[in-house]
């Protein structure tokens, strides 16, 4: 590669990018339900954009900070996209934002994803990595899980209602089934035991904001806050659940199945008098629950029997589906607030968003109380929220620090947080960036639906996975390049393939422009969501002139430079 070739990729428009985040290098770049304008409980309240700016602006002149300017209509376009439908815009819609006068246009462009099918799509792969930890479950298939998820997000299904329908769920209702898969992959002994430590864990975690996983065999060594009756309060919902084989309509099919008996007792390891303790299910900071009392031999509806699976009166995983997911608990309105305020902000509020305890305070603790209510008070809609969320000036703050401003702390929220795009993600826009996509959906002519689209899209995942996903059984951690991420992207048969002239890809319309500077806006568009500047503008020019004999080799080099750049891999 010339030197001019790899100067593209350090324009200052890149350089500014890198700013806040230690010059970070990306394999060294080598390799309308929801339309409501505020919430209405009784009176009208302030509009919770508006909320959530003062919180945010009044933290800037506590810790000093000048806040980043506004975001030009390029990046706001480009991270929108990304955040709400999982890619990036075509260069036909880019052009039309970019062109569009209307004041409330960025507003109309929510509102438009947020009802979009990419939207349900993005939110199924996000919530799938997030709920399952891309671990495999049996007896739910794969295809049956992500329908769930979709169908889910595009009813904009309540928050509370979708965790209820996950922990409540017994496999009798064909209409739920599928949602026996986050229990499911929590299973030992070949998927016929609940592991109900593995739950324990991960109810604490994904639905109330605490790791409690240190907490299983003694009070946490380092969190004063995280204590093993928490722990085993938990996981006394759970104890006495198992996996039911049934048989329904000649099919085998799992269920599960709880027993009315079993005490759960548990005793630290640093006890020297070993001294026993019990514990009736309890969410952590609550009181233990009081149980029913039943007359022997009739705790059940459906008593024990060899073949049948037994269902006892009073159920403790329902018990759970009725008090984890409830408006006056307080950690659990504030996880689900704080972790789509990460997916939309790069940064929770709490942050690393599972460990909530006095050590590790809020950076905003009043504006997160209130945000937990509010998600609350919208009876948990998840569109509402996210709108609110990206109509806010903390939202659309450029990534790049204001004058003077090398770094921001993160945590004040001053510059638009850089975000690693996730691998599914990853390869939507990239398959949209070369052209790929529209590619596809000309072949499928008449048949171009959102869902036949993905389809042909989701076939293009595994490598993506492979090489840039946490792996299983792990939250999506902080971004690190590696070698075979480079390897990939460099040499990798998929990415490559997408660089070859085919009618309708980017190389192809690139081919098809004989002067520099369309060329340079065509690429610019396609791939970045904005226009080249002069200096990127020339730069393009210049390389092309010399590389005139091989014009098409150069165009594909052109592409994959932008690809690889920390510009595109990133969401600012």
């Amino acid at each position: 590669m010339s030197s001019r070739h790899r100067v593209l990729t350090n324009s200052p428009r890149t350089q500014s990018l890198r700013l806040g985040t230690a010059r970070l290098a990306f394999c060294g770049l080598v390799c309308l339900t929801f339309g409501l304008s505020d919430v209405r409980t009784g009176l009208a309240q302030t509009p919770l954009r508006q909320v959530i700016d003062e919180h945010i602006s009044a933290g800037w002149k506590t810790r000093n900070v000048t806040a980043a300017a506004p975001c030009s209509d390029a990046e706001f376009l480009r991270r929108i996209y990304l955040d709400l439908s999982g890619t990036i815009p075509t260069t036909a819609a880019t052009r039309a934002f970019l062109n569009d006068a209307a004041p409330d246009k960025r507003e109309k462009l929510v509102d438009q994803l947020l009802a979009s099918p990419e939207y349900a799509r993005n939110m199924q792969l996000l919530f799938d990595a997030m709920l399952l930890e891309r671990q495999y479950a049996n007896y739910v298939t794969e295809a049956e899980w992500t329908e769930y998820l979709r169908e889910s997000f595009a009813t904009n299904k309540p928050w509370d209602q979708f965790v209820r329908e996950l922990i409540a769920v017994d496999g009798t209702d064909p209409k739920l089934h599928a949602a026996m898969r986050f229990q499911l992959v929590r299973t030992l002994d070949s998927y016929r035991v609940l592991n109900p430590n593995a739950i324990t864990r991960d109810v604490g975690r994904l639905f109330l904001g605490i790791n409690l996983q240190c907490a299983q065999c003694h009070d946490h060594p380092t969190i004063k806050d995280y204590h093993q009756a928490d722990y085993f309060g938990i996981y006394a919902f759970f104890s006495r659940s198992s996996v039911f084989m049934a048989t329904v309509d000649t099919k085998t099919v799992a269920q599960f199945a709880e027993s009315a008996e079993g005490t759960v007792t548990f005793t630290s390891v640093f006890d020297k008098e070993k001294k026993s303790h019990t514990t009736n299910p309890r969410l952590p900071g609550r009181p233990e629950i009081t149980e029913p009392m039943f007359e022997k031999g009739k705790e059940y509806t459906v008593a024990p029997a060899n073949g049948v699976r037994p269902v006892p009166i009073h159920s403790r995983r329902g018990e759970l589906a009725r008090s984890l997911p409830a408006p006056d608990n307080v950690a659990f309105n504030r996880n689900i607030a704080n972790r789509l305020w990460c997916q939309m902000l790069g940064r929770g509020i709490v942050h690393p968003v599972e460990l909530n305890h006095a050590s590790n305070p809020p950076s905003h603790p009043e504006l997160l109380d209130i945000l937990g209510q509010r998600m609350a008070e919208m009876k948990y809609d998840i569109k509402a929220f996210l709108r609110e969320l990206a109509l806010t000036r903390t939202y659309q703050l450029s990534s790049v620090p204001a004058a003077g401003v090398s770094v921001a702390a993160p945590e004040s929220f001053a510059t638009a947080r850089l975000k690693p795009i996730g691998p599914e993600q990853f390869a939507m826009t990239m398959l949209q960036a070369t052209g790929m996509t529209d590619v596809q959906r000309l072949a499928l002519g008449d048949k171009a639906t959102p869902d036949a689209l993905y389809a042909t899209q989701k076939g293009h995942f595994p490598p993506f996975v492979t090489f840039f996903a946490s792996p299983p059984g792990q939250a999506e951690g902080s971004f690190q390049s590696s070698l075979e991420q480079g390897l990939f992207l460099g040499n990798g048969d998929s990415v490559r393939s997408w660089l070859g002239r085919q009618a309708g890809n980017l190389v192809d319309r690139l081919s098809n422009l004989p002067e520099p500077t369309p060329v340079a806006e065509e690429l610019y568009l396609s791939v970045y969501t904005r226009m080249p500047s002069p200096e990127e503008t020339a730069e393009i020019a210049d390389y092309l002139k010399d590389r005139a004999g091989d014009r098409t080799e150069a165009l594909q080099e052109l592409v994959w430079s932008l690809l690889t750049s920390t510009e595109f891999r990133f969401n600012h």
